[in-house]
């Protein structure tokens, strides 16, 4: 089994975020695989990651920063593979690595999801992916069904729940 989305985070103490995509795609059964890379601890890795990534088949690349947030950027730099940004809240309520992420120069794009919002960004990957995959299209349907499944069963619960004046 070979990966087709790589999960990409500056360090260890962002998998507690990174461990929702992984989830998300691994319940999509999306083969996945997930380093840890820093754009300033360890530039030539992630310059090789980035280089190689399309020769290695991966479709998509999810990378987390915070902070400064670079990783995205650069790793978006250096490869066509889209990249989709994860936001991490390491300070200043994840805003600075918002705006680290999002705010990229024209011709380098970065798909950019929410702060900490690392199950969107897995989503996102398998949409991109579904495009070109009816197999795949077909797996986000059933979860999206699902989705609607747990706001029908949350206002049939709603409906017991008791007080005075509600009507």
């Amino acid at each position: 089994m070979k990966p087709k989305v790589s999960i990409i985070m500056g360090s260890m103490s962002d998998w507690k975020v990174m461990e929702k995509a992984a989830n998300q795609l691994n319940d999509l059964e999306i083969p996945f695989e997930v380093n840890a890379l820093s754009a300033h601890r360890t530039p030539e890795e992630v310059e090789k990651f980035a280089k190689s990534a399309s020769e290695r088949d991966i479709k998509v690349i999810i990378a987390a920063a915070g902070m400064a947030a670079h990783l995205p950027g650069v790793i978006a730099s250096m490869t066509s593979v889209p990249v989709i940004g994860v936001p991490i809240n390491a300070s200043l309520d994840g805003l600075d690595a918002l705006l680290a992420i999002v705010q990229m120069p024209p011709g380098i794009p970065v798909a950019t999801v929410g702060i900490d919002a690392a199950q969107n960004a897995a989503l996102l990957a398998v949409q991109m992916m579904a495009t070109g995959d009816k197999e795949l299209y077909e797996k986000l349907q059933v979860f999206k069904a699902q989705l609607k499944e747990k706001i029908v069963k949350a206002n049939e619960a709603l409906k017991e729940v008791k007080f005075q004046y509600k009507v």
